[in-house]
Order: structure tokens, then sequence, then C-alpha cells
């Protein structure tokens, strides 16, 4: 749990350094807030197309080497990072140039980074209890809450001078720290590949004759294991869809929900630097930025290693009140013009979206077998890589046109995903009930 806690959290910090230094890397190129939100969208538009793929093959591969794949993405992402910014920053390249290359760099994150959390949730998934499985998962997704934390708390420390590294020092500290953690996992991780063939028939293979009950017991809570634990499913799992009846209304509160945190997210640092007259003062900025960051990433932190296992949510119920909580700190946030005031909304907004997302994933989890914890781990994954295609930069131009429009319009998303969740969602005490002959 250390080692996947590890993947996850670097991959967390990293990428949320980044996202508190970017509004001012934006603000020092000249570049209008809006490109620089939308910057990560190629990225998220490959996740979306590559987390399903990745996750399908951690079914055959193993979910280690597929950790393993997602770490080296995030390297070398953030490395090619770290040297457009320094050049675009150095006077070497424009500042349009600058962000595209930035943006073809990210697409490293976006098709091999991918692989890393659909395989963390599926090698955790398949060594859990129905009944525990809201707890394990949100242990694993408050590993990215502490890298949440980390991340804001390290990135000013890393603005350095020396070499002229700057603005872009958070890039190079967390490429050298995703080194270590791909050395870790390489060595020490159980290996969890296939050590035998399918012992099924293959479902697909034209000269099988097979479909898919005869590939495997698809139904079945019962698994093969060796001294790694559970084994990995045999043969061609069937594909599983976004809005297949099982899994259509966790779909949608995830990728509705993740829409409005996205908004949020994107424009959290642009909010402190203009409701604070931060933009001529850039280092000062960014560590304030961190600041708020870091009271959001806490909050989250509470909701997933305090509120959810010590009452005991289960995913349902999770997700309502996450995104009725969210709203309110979304609320909060519309009218703060201070740094109290900034960070106690977006504490509360992360409280909430700290809860309606171990829920969401949760609930997805638990809509399936455990033959198919993979697939819906790619899922999962695939509907946050959506959330992020184009949502931050719509959040920060409608912003950017009225405070209250923009948060007016996350307020409305929350809420209008509260009601049909409440409406639709499979309730706690069915969902996660333990079942012996089927999953």
């Amino acid at each position: 749990m250390a080692l996947l806690f590890m993947v996850m959290l670097v991959a967390a910090a990293g990428n949320t350094a980044m996202h508190s230094v970017m509004p001012s890397v934006g603000t020092a190129l000249k570049i209008n807030d809006v490109w620089i939100s939308l910057a990560y969208s190629w990225s998220a538009l490959l996740w979306v197309a590559c987390a399903p793929i990745w996750a399908r093959r951690s079914d055959k591969r193993g979910r280690k080497a597929m950790m393993a794949l997602g770490l080296i993405g995030f390297i070398v992402s953030m490395s090619l990072c770290a040297a457009v910014l320094w050049m675009g920053l150095s006077g070497w390249l424009a500042g349009t140039w600058t962000l595209i290359l930035f943006a073809i760099a990210r697409s490293a994150y976006g098709g091999f980074g991918s692989a890393a959390p659909p395989a963390v949730q599926a090698y955790v998934a398949a060594r859990t209890p129905r009944s525990e499985r809201t707890k394990a998962l949100s242990l694993v997704a408050s590993s990215f809450g502490l890298g949440t934390v980390v991340g804001p708390v390290l990135a000013p420390l890393m603005i350095v001078p020396f070499f002229g590294i700057g603005l872009t020092g958070p890039f190079w500290f967390f490429t050298l720290v995703g080194i270590i953690v791909l050395v870790l996992v390489r060595l020490h991780l159980p290996n969890d590949e296939p050590q035998y063939s399918a012992r099924g028939k293959t479902f697909g293979d034209p000269s099988s004759g097979a479909n898919a009950s005869n590939a495997i017991d698809d139904d079945t809570d019962s698994e093969d294991e060796d001294e790694n634990g559970p084994s990995l499913p045999d043969g061609d799992q069937p594909r599983l869809k976004w809005f297949e009846p099982r899994l259509r209304h966790w779909v949608i509160a995830s990728l509705f929900g993740g829409h409005a945190q996205a908004m949020i997210m994107g424009i959290i640092g642009f909010l402190v630097l203009d409701r604070l007259a931060l933009r001529d003062n850039l280092t000062e900025g960014t560590a304030i930025v961190s600041l708020v960051l870091v009271f959001g990433a806490l909050a989250t932190l509470l909701a997933q290693w305090g509120i959810i296992p010590r009452f005991k949510i289960g995913p349902r119920a999770a997700t309502l009140w996450g995104l009725v909580v969210a709203a309110a700190g979304t609320a909060i946030l519309g009218f703060a013009d201070t740094i109290f005031t900034l960070s106690l909304g977006f504490a509360i907004a992360s409280l909430g979206f700290g809860l309606f997302r171990p829920g969401t994933t949760a609930g997805t989890s638990l809509a399936v077998t455990r033959a198919e914890q993979g697939q819906a781990s790619g899922i999962v994954a695939s509907v946050a890589g959506a959330s992020f295609i184009y949502a931050p930069g719509l959040g920060v131009w409608l912003y950017s046109v009225s405070d209250w429009l923009g948060f007016g319009s996350i307020i409305a998303i929350c809420l209008a995903v509260t009601v049909a969740s409440w409406l639709n969602l499979t309730r706690d005490e069915v969902l996660t009930t333990d079942r012996t002959a089927v999953e």
C-alpha cells in the first residue's frame, strides 16, 4: 500500500505544483488566462482515449507494468515541460510557441501517464471485499489528496534563482522524485504478471466457438490466489462501455460533477491573483496560490481520511453530500476577497469534491464484477480526464466575463447532478452488501 500510495502521490504532487505555478508563468509570458487553462486540453483528451486501453492491457500484462509505464510518462512529461518553459521564460521562445510546445509535452502524461491510476485502482479493488471497497479506494484517493498538499507546499520552495531555473524549479524537482518512485516500484512492488496461460478459451477467438461465459465465470466472486494476491482474470473480458446500464448513472454523476471540479481548479489560481492584486508580484502570487491550494488539499484529506472511514459513508451518500458541500464552498468563493475567505471557500468546495470523487469511484467499482475491475478503473480514469478537456478553460472564460457567471454555473451543475443522483443511484445498503456467490 505504501508503494501504491507513492505512485499516486507523486503524480498528484507534481501536477498540483504545476497548477500553482502556471498562472504566474502565463502572466510572465503575457499569455491570456484562458489559453493557459486550455493548455491541458490535449493531454486530457489523450487521457480519455488512452486510460481504458491501458486498463484493459493491465488485465493481461499486470498492474505493476502499467504503473511503471504511467510513471515513465509522468517523468518524460514533467522534464519536457520544464525545458520548454525554461526556454520561454529565458526569452528563447515566443510566448505562443512556448504554450504550444508545453501542450505537446503534456501529451506524454495524457498518453502514457494515464496507465498508472487505473492500474492502482484495479490492484486495490481486486484485493478488497465489497463492504470495504469504498474505504480502500478512499485511502488510495487520499494519496492523491496528500499529493495536492505536498505539491503546493513544495512549489514555492523550488522556485530558485540558480541557473535561471526560477518558476520551472517544481517541474525539475518532481521529475527527480518520479524517477525515484519508479525505481522503488520496479524493485519492491509484488509482481502480478500472469504466470500461466489462460485456462479458458479466449473471447473473440473465431476458431474457439466460445462466448464470454466460456472464457471466464464472470459472475463469481471467487479468485485464484498465489503468494502475490488475487490473480488476473483469465481470457479477454467483454468490453465495458461508459453508458451500459450498470454504470450509466455513476458515469453521468462523475462526468458532470467532475466538470464542476475542473472549472473550480481552472479558476482558483487566477482568482487569487485578481482578488489579492498580485499580478505584478508573481513570486508572492505563486506562494499565496499554493497556500490556498494547501487548505483545499487538507480539506480533501479530511473527507477521505476522516469523514468517509469514520462515519462509514457509502458511495451514494458520499456523492450526494459531496456535491451539496461543494456548491456551498463555491458560493463562498463568489464573494471572497481575502486570503482567509478564499482559503475557506476553496477548502469547503474541496471537502465536497473529496467526498464526491471516492463516492463515484467506489460506486463504479461496485457496479461490476471483480473480473471487470481493470476495465472499470479505466472508465473511472477516462471520465475524470474528460472533465478536464475543456471545463477549466470554460470556467476561466465564464469567470472573465463575470465572476458570478462562472461560480453560478458551477453551483448549478452541482445541484443538478445532486438531484439526478438522488433519483437514480443505487442505495448504499444494496450496493455495499458482501456477496458470496455473485459479485
